[in-house]
């Protein structure tokens, strides 16, 4: 197959616009897909997305389609990379992007342009991209796809054809189809500054190498790393020789191939391909997204390269490295302990796998003396945070323990030191700091003017500071505000559906550290310090949000045997407290008669217990409690 006949794109969208359905009319029309083994949202491959009705990870496909106007009548290879539209996997779309010389933009022919929609479309012009547009969900009685379409020419600021169609009945999908052909370049007219052998690039007097750019990786029991690939020189052919450029590491190939989606080896993948190469390694960190796979296909190449790797002037292989990613930065952080600690390497080793299929994790041991030895890990977004917890449950069997929440804060010491902090338990006293620092972001709000007045509310209530409202039509309006990054994390999405009947969304981008008036508030239960349980607050909310936690806590805990008392405290100063009633057994229900004395005593024998187990005592928190106390 000639470089000329490849397309590699990728569909972007807001979340639920409808991307993984449009993605499932391309696998009917090419054929891709059997009739009989195809089912909605046929590319969201984990029992969780299908469950959840989102797509959580990127998902790339290779399809073969005769297009109409080719008068050569030759097939076309077309690499489809499905992507994610929640904002908490937008380094998923970013990554994808990168393997890519277009994309379609993807929008909800009822809801218009939203927060997600303006996202990704930057991220996409910054790679220089061909956009091909396209207004989704036509067929729907309430679409408005003529005003869409002014909104969408108006943002791209070009005069450009603008594709209206329903994937849902494939209305105009072979059109859009046809369009991307045509449109988006082949891979060897993108130009990309750092290539070698590329226009604009160094002239390099060197054997040809073979050269691959890793987007996602998994792991197979079998093949060990499993990396994605998008191949920018050269091939790859099972056997040969690869060195990872950052771990400084060697493998041999054990298998190459295709998406079909599923893996699918061929004998070779070739220069502007999408494929998959299997390493064979057990180590899933010495394979890392961003790296640049070499293969050295030449002898001659290879000898002069390890003779030169130490001169300053020799060309060695750092001269071959691809344009990688910007590392994320995650923005909340929570400890995961084991409920067992014999389970430490179970999560230890599921954490590693894990961070191949999801490059945005990150983790650091931790360890805490009520719960043990664990791992701090760092998210992008509460429902990160949530879907890795819940593919740690099912695809590895981990009960696990996690604490409260939290984004990351600077602390200022007495001698003027700077220490960044990732958790309420790692604040010292308060005498031993003068200023904490919290993360402060730019929220862009889209919605319908109509909502506007319960969208101020809610965002002025999370100490939001308004800086630019915009109309981008005479209903659709876009709003800027300043806010901390601890009051969006966990449902202010949620909330913002709520009030503006689900048409609102939103997008937000790190700002700096700014100085505020926070606190440390710990939870006690049973007379027990729980760090988990802790946070840092805003000093103003402090009594509010103490009452409010052990009353949730009080509603949230299961009852025991004997009375446990809840908590709120700041420093030494307790400022809510609730009470959970014991559990009551009738300890004489069995008598049938004699002097009451008899039932005296048992009783009494039972307070004496009741009393014993409230000093010994330990209560069990499930996992859930925490997300829960998060709910306003």
């Amino acid at each position: 197959m000639e470089t000329r006949n490849i397309r590699n794109f990728s569909i972007i969208a807001h979340i639920d616009h409808g991307k993984s359905t449009l993605a499932d009319r391309f696998l009917e029309l090419t054929k891709t897909v059997e009739t009989r083994q195809m089912h909605s949202q046929y590319l969201d491959m984990m029992d969780l997305e299908q469950e959840r009705g989102i797509t959580i990870k990127m998902q790339p496909v290779r399809m073969l389609y005769q297009a109409r106007f080719d008068q050569r009548q030759s097939a076309f290879i077309l690499n489809l990379i499905d992507t994610p539209g929640h904002v908490d996997f937008s380094y998923e779309v970013s990554r994808s992007l990168a393997a890519v010389e277009g994309a379609i933009l993807l929008v909800d022919g009822t809801k218009g342009v939203q927060a997600q929609t303006l996202a990704h479309l930057n991220t996409a012009q910054k790679q220089s991209l061909v956009i091909v547009p396209a207004i989704n969900k036509i067929d729907l009685a309430n679409a408005r796809p003529d005003l869409i379409e002014v909104e969408l020419k108006s943002l791209l600021g070009i005069e450009t054809e603008v594709f209206k169609i329903s994937a849902k009945d494939g209305t105009g999908v072979e059109d859009l189809l046809e369009a991307v052909i045509a449109k988006i370049p082949p891979p060897v007219e993108k130009d990309r500054p750092s290539r070698p052998f590329g226009k604009g690039g160094p002239s390099l007097p060197l054997p040809s190498v073979s050269r691959a750019l890793i987007f996602d990786s998994t792991y197979d029991t079998y093949k060990g790393v499993v990396a994605f690939v998008r191949v920018f020189d050269g091939g790859f052919k099972a056997a040969d020789k690869v060195r990872f450029i950052a771990p400084d590491k060697e493998a041999g190939i054990m298998e190459v191939g295709y998406f079909k989606p599923q893996l699918t080896p061929e004998k070779e993948i070739k220069e502007g391909e999408i494929g998959y190469i299997a390493t064979g390694l057990k180590d899933p960190s010495l394979v890392k997204v961003g790296d640049t796979i070499l293969a050295l296909n030449n002898s001659e190449f290879t000898r002069k390269n390890a003779e030169n790797k130490s001169s300053a002037s020799g060309q060695h292989y750092s001269v071959y490295v691809l344009p990688g990613y910007k590392e994320p930065q995650p923005v909340v952080f929570a400890s995961l302990f084991p409920k067992e600690g014999a389970d430490f390497a179970i999560l230890k080793d599921a954490l590693g796998k894990l961070k191949l299929s999801d490059a945005a994790l990150s983790f650091e041991l931790d360890s805490q003396e009520v719960l043990g030895r664990g791992f701090r890990c760092g998210f992008l977004g509460s429902l990160h945070m949530e879907i890795v917890l819940e593919r740690l449950r099912r695809e590895y069997g981990l009960p696990l323990i996690t604490t409260m929440p939290s984004v990351s804060y600077e602390i200022i010491k007495r001698n003027g030191e700077a220490e960044m902090i990732f958790s309420a338990a790692d604040l010292p006293e308060a005498d031993r700091y003068t200023q904490i620092r919290e993360p402060w972001v730019s929220l862009t709000l889209i919605s319908s003017a109509k909502f506007m007045g319960g969208i101020l509310e809610l965002v002025a209530q999370r100490r939001g500071v308004h800086k630019h409202t915009e109309y981008l039509s005479a209903e659709r309006v876009e709003i800027i505000y300043e806010i901390p990054l601890a009051e969006i994390i966990v449902d202010f999405h949620d909330k913002l559906k709520s009030v503006s009947s689900g048409f609102a969304s939103f997008n937000y981008e790190f700002l700096e550290l700014r100085p505020s008036d926070l606190v440390k508030l710990d939870v006690l239960v049973a007379g027990e310090k729980v760090d988990a349980l802790s946070r840092i607050i805003p000093r103003v909310d402090s009594q509010d949000e103490g009452r409010r936690i052990v009353l949730k806590l009080k509603e949230l805990l299961p009852r025991e045997w004997f009375q446990v008392t809840l908590q709120a405290a700041i420093g030494g100063k307790i400022i809510a407290r609730e009470d959970i009633s014991a559990l009551k057994k009738d300890v004489t229900g069995y008598l049938y008669g004699g002097d009451i004395t008899r039932k005296m005593k048992l009783r009494e024998k039972q307070k004496k217990g009741k009393k014993k187990m409230k000093a010994r005592g330990r209560v069990n928190i499930p996992n859930e409690v925490f997300f829960e106390l998060l709910k306003r």
